[in-house]
């Protein structure tokens, strides 16, 4: 029998999808083959302490609407990055070092996970993981970058503006995009931190709002339409391809899709594939693999698009870590296409450890 692949899933983490990523980290757990996988759980706390957590996959669920956390409680935790080993500290303060994990799954959604930061660290610790790489998760994460990038390779991401601390707001530009528009932090995920304006009267608050989680904001032209995702996923071999997409339709009592609607009421249904025509499905999936490669991403992303009355298909984010809860797209989208949940994290660190050999 072929010795197992040591796998340390690393979650939670100091940005305000900090909830999120717990909930992620519960199911990829779970469906990890404990035949063919030998698991370490590391959790990240909300202040940045790293600590064994050995825990079970159905503690990591909401429970009576309450969103899991990393509690700072169990052994602590640090990454050598001489040689990529995992040093745990007893309270005696005696070191056991534990033997050097093949592949890190970092589960983390936002700042400090998603964009390029823990890349970084185990990029000098010589340690592979899942995912994109420093450039990649970092420009991901930045939504004005991001924009710029896929919009010089030729794609469509709508109007927008970008605003700093103590910019002034460019009047004429903002009549530009209209109303309504969405007020949003640069590098935030999960809806965090997103106002929906109607009035140029909301717009402080909003402004107010987004800076609270990033020191980069965008105001975005509301494009009247459909929302709709699709998932990437990369092989080993480096082949790219495309999910069947899915569309999202809120209640009529939802506006818009906002943290609450995905993650704590039952607010919204999905089509998979999207109800939109063969044709449509097709340039959805070409999109989605050109943004893929535009922002040199690994391993997978979610690109999320809106689809206009007119038929205008207007690129709004890729997501290189996106959600793997029970309820998230991505996944829901592979497994509509034919990938089950186990198969996909297969491949995942499939190709992880394809690109790490190299």
């Amino acid at each position: 029998m072929a010795p197992r692949i040591r796998i340390a899933v690393v979650y939670g983490g100091r940005s305000c999808e900090h909830p999120i990523s717990v909930l992620s980290a519960g199911s990829v757990l779970a469906a990890l083959d404990p035949a063919r996988y030998e698991v370490l759980t590391l959790g990240i706390t909300r202040s940045g302490g790293w600590v064994r957590t050995d825990v079970r996959p159905q503690e990591l669920q909401i429970a009576d609407q309450a969103l899991p956390e990393v509690l700072p409680a169990g052994a602590d935790v640090a990454l050598r990055p001489d040689n990529g080993e995992v040093a745990v500290f007893d309270p005696a303060s005696a070191i056991a070092v534990l033997d050097s994990v093949d592949l890190v799954f970092p589960v983390l959604h936002g700042a400090y996970g998603e964009d390029g930061t823990i890349q970084g660290l185990l990029e000098m610790a010589g340690v592979g993981y899942v995912g994109s790489g420093v450039l990649a998760s970092a420009a991901a994460m930045d939504k004005a970058f991001a924009k710029t990038m896929l919009a010089a390779a030729g794609l469509d991401v709508g109007r927008y503006l970008v605003l700093k601390p103590g910019d002034p707001v460019d009047e004429r530009a903002l009549e530009e995009l209209g109303l309504p528009v969405f007020v949003k932090p640069a590098r935030a995920g999960s809806s965090i931190g997103i106002s929906k304006i109607r009035s140029l009267d909301e717009l402080p608050a909003a402004l107010k709002l987004a800076f609270e989680h990033d020191s980069k904001v965008l105001i975005e032209a509301a494009v009247l339409g459909r929302e709709i995702e699709c998932g990437v996923l990369q092989d080993a071999d480096g082949t790219v391809s495309a999910s069947l997409p899915a569309e999202i339709r809120l209640r009529p009592d939802y506006d818009w899709y906002s943290f609450e609607a995905k993650y704590l009421e039952d607010a919204s249904e999905f089509d998979i594939p999207a109800d939109v025509g063969v044709d449509t499905i097709q340039a959805i999936q070409d999109a989605s693999c050109r943004a893929f490669r535009a922002l040199d991403c690994a391993g997978l992303a979610r690109v999320d698009f809106f689809l206009d009355r007119d038929g205008r298909l207007v690129l709004n984010e890729v997501n290189t870590m996106p959600g793997f809860t029970a309820i998230s797209m991505y996944p829901k989208m592979w497994a509509a296409t034919g990938v089950e949940y186990s198969e996909l994290l297969d491949r995942l660190i499939a190709t992880a450890l394809a690109q790490h050999a190299k």
